[in-house]
C-alpha cells in the first residue's frame, strides 16, 4: 500500500433506515453489508432493537441502523419498538426513508413521511421492490413522495435481487461525514455473537411457525462454550407466554424443535465458520412482555405506560 493510499481521508457515519413493517429494511441491510447481520422474516415486527450492519466502501465506513418497522403501537412491546425506531432516526447522520414501491404511499407510508419531516437530518428516499412495479408507476411514486418531503436524493432498488444496491452503497459512502472509522475493518455488526445466534434461532422459529406463533416469543443464549476441537457448544432457551405455545414449538414427538434447531445450527455454523453444537430448550414465561429486564436484554427502553 502506498503512502498516499494510507493517508487518504476517511469518512464514517450512522445511517438510519426508517420504514413501515415489511418494506425490506433488514434485507437491504444484509444486501449492503454483503452478509447476514439482521433477522429477515415474512412476519412483521421481527427487528426489535437497533441492530447495526457495518459496511466498508472505499475510504468510508457506513454504520447502518436497522430500526424496527414503524406502525401504530398497541401494546407495551409495540410502543418500545416504535420509540426505538424514532430515537435511531434522530441520532443518525443521515436518514433513509424506505418505501415499498408496490404498496406506494399508503396510510403507513403517509404517516411516516409526516413524522420524518420533523427529523433534522438530510433525508434520502429509497423505493424498494422495484422489480414488482412498472417504471411509470415508480416515477410517479418518486415524484409524489418528493412533493411531500424534500429528499436530497432518490434511489430505486430491489433489496432481494441486489439491483441498485451497489449504487446506493457508493452514494452513502460519499455522503457520510469525514472522520475516523468507529469499528474494526473486519467487523460487520456490533451485535454480539450470542445475540446474533439468538436472532438466528428466532428467525427459524418464524419461518417454521409464522402462522401459529405470536411474535412475542423470544430467544436467549444461556451458555457459549468454545471446545478444544474448535467447535462451539451453544445452549439457548426459547421463551413463550403460554403452555399451548410451548407445545407448538416442541411439535409432535419434538419434531418441530428438532427442525428449528437443525436450521439454526447450520446457519450459525456458517456465520462462525466453525462446527456448532446447538441445544434448545422451551420454557413458559408468562407476561414477559411486561418485564423491564427482557426489554433491556433486547436493547429497548421499557415504556412506563
Amino acid at each position: 500500500m502506498t503512502a498516499e493510499a494510507t493517508s487518504a481521508p476517511t469518512r464514517c457515519g450512522f445511517i438510519a433506515l426508517i420504514g413501515a413493517p415489511n418494506v425490506g429494511k433488514s434485507t437491504l441491510v444484509n444486501g449492503l453489508v454483503g452478509s447476514k447481520v439482521t433477522i429477515v422474516s415474512r412476519k412483521v415486527q421481527t427487528t426489535r432493537a437497533l441492530i447495526r450492519g457495518i459496511v466498508i466502501d472505499g475510504e468510508a465506513q457506513i454504520i447502518l441502523v436497522d430500526t424496527p418497522g414503524i406502525f401504530a403501537p398497541k401494546r407495551r412491546l409495540d410502543r418500545a419498538m416504535v420509540s426505538s425506531a424514532w430515537s435511531g432516526a434522530h441520532d443518525a447522520d443521515l436518514v433513509c426513508v424506505l418505501l415499498d414501491a408496490k404498496a406506494g404511499l399508503d396510510e403507513e407510508a403517509d404517516a411516516i413521511l409526516a413524522r420524518v419531516a420533523g427529523v433534522d437530518h438530510e433525508k434520502l428516499l429509497i423505493l424498494n421492490k422495484i422489480d414488482l412495479v412498472p417504471r411509470e408507476k415508480l416515477l410517479a411514486l418518486a415524484k409524489s413522495a418528493n412533493e411531500r418531503l424534500a429528499f436530497a436524493q432518490t434511489f430505486m432498488v430491489s433489496a432481494l435481487s441486489g439491483d441498485g444496491v451497489a449504487d446506493l452503497r457508493h452514494a452513502l459512502a460519499r455522503m457520510v461525514p469525514a472522520g475516523p472509522f468507529l469499528y474494526p475493518e473486519d467487523q460487520i455488526s456490533d451485535a454480539p455473537m450470542r445475540q446474533l445466534a439468538a436472532e438466528t434461532t428466532r428467525e427459524k422459529i418464524y419461518q417454521k411457525l409464522h402462522q401459529e406463533l405470536p411474535y412475542q416469543s423470544t430467544v436467549e443464549t444461556d451458555s457459549w462454550t468454545e471446545r478444544k476441537d474448535g467447535s462451539v457448544k451453544i445452549e439457548q432457551t426459547i421463551f413463550v407466554e403460554r403452555e399451548s405455545q410451548r407445545k407448538i414449538v416442541l411439535g409432535k414427538g419434538g419434531a418441530t424443535i428438532k427442525s428449528i434447531g437443525a436450521a439454526a445450527r447450520e446457519e450459525i455454523a456458517e456465520i462462525l465458520e466453525v462446527p456448532v453444537h446447538l441445544f434448545l430448550f422451551v420454557k413458559v414465561r408468562e407476561n414477559w412482555g411486561d418485564d423491564p429486564d427482557r426489554y433491556r436484554q433486547m436493547g429497548l427502553e421499557f415504556p412506563k405506560e
